[in-house]
Formats: structure tokens, C-alpha cells, sequence
């Protein structure tokens, strides 16, 4: 029995569809799944599936024509029927007619039943690309192939196609033997939470870098040190009897030196003058479990590397154990926040105010480095320093980190400072 198919609405909106491109040409023997045609919507162009077998006996719309939803695109039927029956009969019933077409074989009128039905969207189209290749990687399966194979849950790469050129139509799904996919997740547990109520410190820290981070206009610099010299001068210092100094010992005896030099990053701002700080007090971030405290390290600048540490360390316990006093973590002029033993490379972090900087610090990773015009396995650590914009420029906050970087790189001369 021949079929009558028509320009199908494939969206909402659609009134009007173009053919791009025709799969199929008259003659050719039609297997229900074939692509018949890539049509162009006011959305997408799409490929337009075949319900039916049997051959295709007349095109109505040719490539690049269109014509609107519910004309006669195509018949597929027997190859003895009567194409000029049906498409007279198709006029006789059609509220537009339809252009007459060539007789493939003529013979006595034959009238034949005609069927007509709408092709539904949901099944009969899919949005696709209209070029196809085979060396993309990508499966060619008809839509309702799709559709089948979710459905049975197999792998659609995994179906050997019988259709043209390799692709995957229903009969070859139909007739798979092969392995489905994995079984469908399912949780074995339901959604939930925690609800934990914020501590004083908490809400204090949460008050005091949100005005931070958003009353201070921050940007940031970042810089890569050679740490060879640093490595192999600690080594010495530590093989020392009594004596031990930490790389976040270095640092922060390296700010403050390079802070004598560069007093505006040494500043806080007010809403009437920029006060800059002629003492150097260093805040040194520390995790708690509440949060994070900052205990401050006063006159920096004028103590040991071995004398930092000590404090230090002492600071941080009282900081961990709820010991330490408002006194000790108040009066920073300047931050440092180090995670570098944390395995953290690069980061940023939230000026803490009032200060005007704070500089964070990652670990000391092997790179290849040049060195004399060869590469070489160097130690080198990143710093990246938040200013706010109010009080340091970008030159100043540069000019402040090369001679950080001078003072790193060769950190004997901090034993004379």
C-alpha cells in the first residue's frame, strides 16, 4: 500500500520547512528507519526518518525548495503502483495541490487506497548535522535506532550497522545479540546535611575579610624565586648546634628587611590620609581549628631568623590551644600567609586589614630552570603578593617584590641586617 508523507511540523513554531538535503533519490528501496531527508526548521535542520518500506516512487520538494507543513514531500510504495493516481487522488483531498510528476511506469489507472498520517516529532526526527562523516569517531545510528538500543540499555557503538554506508537502523538493534550496558544507578544513599553554627571567631573573620575583600580594591603580582641559595644556606644554618630556622623564617625576615626600603607597602588607608607605618610588625597567618588567627611578630626587622621562629612557633601554639592573647594577634603592619607546606604552589590571598599587602606563599617545587645558557633541574618557589590599590601602585608593589626577590635569592645578606 502506498504512502503519502508530508512536510512534518517538527517544532512549535514551525509552519514552513526546506529540504537541505535528499538521502534518498527516486527508485531507491526504502527500509523503515532510513533517512529520507535533512530538513531545515526555524530551529535546527534535522534529519527526517522513514516509517514506512518499500520504494521511493515520487519527491515533491526538491533540495533546497521549501513548502509548508502538510504538503506532499514523498511517496514510498510498491514499485507497480500508480504515482499519477495518487498524486491525483492526494489533490482531490489536499487543500493545495501538488505539482503533477513524470509517470516512472505507465500503465491502466489503477486507483490505490491512500493513507496519510502526520509523521509525530518525537520519534520521527532528531537534530543532527547535515555532513556526515565516517573518520569523526561518531556512531551513525537512525534516530529510532537510538531510541531502541536506550531503551533495550545497549551500547549503540557496539551494534554492527546494516543500513547505508554503515548506519545503524531498528532491525539491527532488533536483531543484537550482544552485551548491554551497566545496570542503571542507583544511590544507596539519601540527601542530607549539617547544620554547624558559626563560632565567634567565625563570624568575626567572616566580618573582617568581607570588608576587606570588598571595601579594598585588590590586585595582585606574583613572582618566581630561585631557591638554591636559600636551600643550601639553610642546610648550613641548621647544621649549626642549637639553631633552627624555617624557610617561613626566611620569608618573613626577608619582608621585613625589604620593607625598611619600600615604606608605602608598609601603610594602611583612611577615609582622610594614608598613614605610613615607620615600625614593622609582621602578621603571620595560622590555621586554627575555629579558623584562622593571625599572631603578630613586632620590630621584625630588627630580629633573628632564629628569633622569629622561635616566637613563631610559640605564637601558633598559643593560637591552637585558645591561649593566645587579643595583644599578640593586634598592631600587623604587613602579612604573611604561607601554605607551601600544604604542597599549595601559587594562591592568593585577602589583605588583612588594615594592612595595605599581604604576601602568600606556595612550596618549593623542581622545575627546569636555564641557568648559564643550559637547562637544569632549579628549586623554585612562587609568591604572589595582594595589594590594595588605594595605598601601593603596581610599580610599588613591583619594586617592593624584586628586592624581596634579591634578598631570597641571597639570603646571606639578611645576616647582616
Amino acid at each position: 500500500m502506498a504512502e503519502i508523507i508530508t512536510m512534518p511540523r517538527l517544532s512549535d513554531t514551525m509552519t514552513e520547512g526546506v529540504v537541505a538535503v535528499w538521502h534518498k533519490k527516486v527508485g531507491d528501496s526504502i527500509t523503515e528507519g532510513d533517512i529520507l531527508a535533512d530538513i531545515e526548521t526555524d530551529k535546527a535542520t534535522m534529519e527526517f526518518e522513514s516509517f514506512y518500506e518499500g520504494t521511493l516512487l515520487y519527491i515533491g520538494i526538491k533540495e533546497g525548495d521549501g513548502a509548508p507543513v502538510d504538503s506532499l514531500l514523498a511517496i514510498i510504495g510498491d514499485k507497480d503502483d500508480n504515482v499519477d493516481a495518487l498524486l491525483k487522488q492526494h489533490s482531490a483531498t489536499a487543500p493545495k495541490e501538488e505539482a503533477p510528476a513524470e509517470t516512472k511506469k505507465p500503465e491502466a489507472p489503477k486507483p490505490q487506497p491512500v493513507k496519510t498520517e502526520p509523521q509525530p516529532v518525537a520519534t520521527s526526527v532528531t537534530v543532527a548535522p547535515t555532513v556526515q562523516t565516517t573518520n569523526s569517531g561518531r556512531v551513525f545510528a537512525s534516530p529510532l535506532a537510538k531510541k531502541l538500543a536506550e531503551e533495550k540499555g545497549i551500547a549503540i557503538q557496539n551494534i554492527a550497522g546494516s543500513g547505508e554506508n554503515g548506519r545503524i537502523v531498528k532491525r539491527d538493534v532488533e536483531n543484537h545479540k550482544g552485551s548491554t550496558v551497566a545496570p542503571a544507578f542507583v544511590a544507596t544513599t539519601t540527601e542530607s546535611f549539617e547544620e554547624l553554627k558559626n563560632s565567634q571567631m567565625r563570624k568575626a573573620i567572616a566580618r573582617s575579610l568581607g570588608a576587606s575583600k570588598f571595601t579594598a580594591p585588590h590586585y595582585y603580582l606574583s613572582i618566581s624565586l630561585d631557591m638554591d641559595n636559600a636551600i643550601s644556606f639553610r642546610t648550613q644554618v641548621n647544621a649549626m648546634p642549637n639553631t633552627r630556622v624555617s624557610f617561613n623564617d626566611l620569608v618573613v625576615k626577608a619582608v621585613a628587611v625589604a620593607l625598611r626600603s619600600h615604606k608605602q607597602v608598609n601603610s594602611q588607608w583612611t577615609d582622610d590620609s594614608m598613614i605610613i607605618n615607620n615600625h614593622i610588625h609582621i602578621g603571620v597567618a595560622v590555621a586554627v581549628e575555629d579558623g584562622l588567627v593571625v599572631p603578630v611578630i613586632k620590630f621584625a626587622d630588627q630580629k633573628t631568623m632564629p628569633q622569629i621562629g622561635a616566637e613563631v612557633k610559640d605564637l601558633a601554639g598559643k593560637a591552637r590551644s585558645k591561649k593566645i592573647q587579643p595583644q599578640e594577634m593586634q598592631g600587623s603592619t604587613f602579612t604573611v600567609s604561607n601554605l607551601g607546606m600544604f604542597g599549595i604552589e601559587d594562591f592568593t590571598s585577602i589583605i588583612n586589614a588594615p594592612n595595605s599587602a599581604i604576601l602568600s606563599v606556595g612550596t618549593i617545587t623542581q622545575q627546569p630552570v636555564v641557568k648559564n645558557n643550559a637547562i637544569v633541574v632549579g628549586n623554585v618557589m612562587k609568591v604572589t603578593l595582594a595589594c590594595d590599590h588605594r595605598t601601593v601602585d603596581g610599580a610599588t608593589g613591583a619594586q617592593f617584590l624584586q628586592t624581596f626577590k634579591e634578598l631570597i635569592e641571597n639570603p646571606v645578606t639578611l645576616l647582616m641586617q
